[in-house]
């Protein structure tokens, strides 16, 4: 097989999202898939023992996400490491875990043409210089700063993975909703799924409450009971009820019941 074909691993929890990558990648030629993974887990044992060129990562997997992966690997295995996600608010870790490029779904054909041509780059040169330099315009790009502009910030240590997305990404039949963070009302669980109520439709993304929160700004979206958050720029009224408990009246008129134990969340409203 010639050098010049980069062995890659495509590793993501969506079938039909690892499909579609598998297929921009073929189309662009001078690839071989050798394996596609669901999980972070499977991905190490696969990286492992096949030595891919380069791994194109989704972030957010459950249980071992893409970040987390990078840091179970040992140096000495570690290959390429590209993230293809729908969020953008993990540019400045990827940039921290010397990934080569951070491109965001939808992937447009070009764009991963460029994160192709990033790899054979870095795979030609041994300038650590130079790849930081690479990742730091694809880091720029994404938050529309200038390289210079984000090299004193991290300096300075002001970025960090503190910022929360504008917009939520949410998987269904094959396509990514990119529902705005401002939008949505109120969410609850649904056994394994969470409901995102947003402008009057139910999105259903299967995801813990737990995972869902940490991308969320809690400035704005609070839990008011074990299965519910809350939009607090939603709210319209809040009535107190019997055995200590509340509803929350929202904007467009659908009541909440806060429990007991989430009743501190009141002073948030005052």
């Amino acid at each position: 097989m010639s050098s010049d074909i980069l062995k890659v691993i495509i590793v993501d929890d969506e079938p039909l999202a690892r499909r579609g990558l598998r297929l921009r990648l073929e189309n662009l030629g001078g690839i071989e898939v050798v394996a596609e993974c669901g999980n972070g887990r499977e991905a190490r044992e696969q990286i492992l023992a096949l030595k891919p060129d380069v791994a194109f990562l989704d972030i957010q997997m459950p249980g071992v996400s893409g970040l987390d992966l990078v840091q179970l690997l040992p140096a000495d295995d570690m290959p390429q490491i590209v993230f293809v996600t729908a969020y953008d608010q993990y540019a400045v870790e990827a940039f921290e875990v010397n990934a080569v490029d951070y491109v965001l779904k939808p992937i447009e054909e070009d764009r991963l043409a460029m994160a192709l041509q990033r790899v054979r780059e870095k795979r030609g040169s041994e300038s650590l210089v130079a790849q930081r330099e690479q990742l730091l315009e694809a880091v720029a790009d994404l938050t529309h700063e200038s390289p210079e502009a984000l090299e004193e910030k991290l300096a300075a240590g002001e970025l960090g993975g503190s910022r929360y997305p504008e917009k939520i990404a949410i998987k269904d039949s094959g396509k990514i909703s990119l529902v705005p963070a401002r939008d949505i009302d109120w969410i609850d669980a649904a056994g394994d799924y969470m409901c995102v109520h947003a402008n009057g439709e139910t999105h259903v993304m299967r995801i813990t409450m737990k995972e869902l929160e940490q991308q969320l700004d809690p400035k704005v979206f609070q839990r008011i009971h074990r299965s519910t958050i809350v939009n607090l720029k939603r709210v319209r009224e809040i009535c107190a009820h019997i055995n200590g408990e509340y509803h929350l009246v929202l904007n467009n008129g659908e009541r909440l019941k806060m429990s007991r134990s989430y009743k501190n969340k009141v002073q948030h409203f005052i």
